[in-house]
């Protein structure tokens, strides 16, 4: 194992540390491929129910369109503006869509917790609205990385 790889294991979070950080957390970054093969990146509110984040796209976007034709994506969930501050998650793996597409409220079981989740989380409500525009993508990781600069000693 090289310094580099060492250090790196000092500064991951714990999977405590990153489901805390997620649950708290609001806005992320969704990285996906377009068919010609260009990356797009886009900000987008979500939530974690501790296994998948969900994300609430609109359904007439360049997000959705790639995801359509190729579902792999990769999400940061960042935070911090001093170097010594910066932390995050990044997730990766391929979505599922869920529910109707877009989300009119016809009852699914499982859009049944994190719309809860969502609605608490980002508006403050009991219960999620449908606006006709949006729809459900869930993202079961394949792959987890952290990182949190505050664990770097300082000297």
């Amino acid at each position: 194992m090289t310094v580099t790889q060492r250090r790196g294991r000092r500064i991951m979070m714990t999977p405590d540390e990153i489901d805390a950080f997620l649950r708290e957390r609001r806005t992320c970054r969704v990285a996906t491929v377009s068919k010609d093969g260009r990356p797009h990146v886009g900000a987008l509110w979500f939530a974690w129910d501790g296994t998948s984040l969900w994300l609430y796209s609109i359904t007439r976007s360049k997000r959705w369109a790639d995801l359509r034709n190729d579902p792999r994506i990769a999400v940061v969930v960042d935070d911090g503006e001093q170097y010594g501050e910066l932390r995050g998650v990044e997730l990766s793996g391929s979505v599922e869509f869920v529910g109707e597409a877009p989300r009119t409220g016809e009852p699914h079981p499982a859009l049944e917790a994190p719309e809860r989740l969502f609605a608490a989380k980002n508006f403050g409500l009991e219960e999620m609205f449908h606006d006709g525009r949006h729809a459900w993508l869930r993202l079961t990781p394949d792959a987890v990385t952290s990182w949190d600069f505050r664990k770097i000693p300082q000297s």
